[in-house]
């Protein structure tokens, strides 16, 4: 069962939140989050959210469906950022000119679901390989 979260105007820029979303795209859950935790980008923290909370929602979902849950068998499927909208300032610069600054924000989605299984018919349901 597939669950997905996403965080909407976060104060990151895209291009930065996407080197740390390819780091755990197509990784367990389990170790997407450890992959997370000691990243050294900054953002790191708000992908780790995002993360936990599509885990989160995988659960809720489950027990709805009263179906069992184990976390360890999640796998992130997709991950991916968009572009927000920028906020627009300015900062004074010499001989009365302005300077714009861009100050970028982010969407983060996650998607987390069990882990599919590896057989040939599924290549040759999407079209297969050469």
């Amino acid at each position: 069962m597939e669950a997905k979260a996403q965080a909407r105007y976060v104060r990151v820029t895209p291009m930065k939140a996407r080197r740390v979303v390819d780091l755990i795209r197509g990784k367990q859950a389990p170790q997407a989050i450890a992959t997370l935790e000691f990243a050294p980008q900054a953002a790191s923290e708000p992908v780790l959210k995002v993360v936990q909370s599509a885990i989160a929602n995988a659960r809720v979902k489950a027990a709805a469906a009263s179906e069992a849950f184990d976390e360890r068998t999640l796998v992130i499927q997709e991950a991916y950022v968009d572009e927000g909208p920028t906020l627009k300032r300015f900062r004074p610069r010499a001989q009365g000119r302005a300077y714009r600054i861009r100050k970028r924000t982010a969407h983060i989605t996650v998607v987390v679901g069990p882990a599919e299984k590896k057989d040939g018919s599924q290549a040759a349901a999407k079209g297969g390989t050469r």
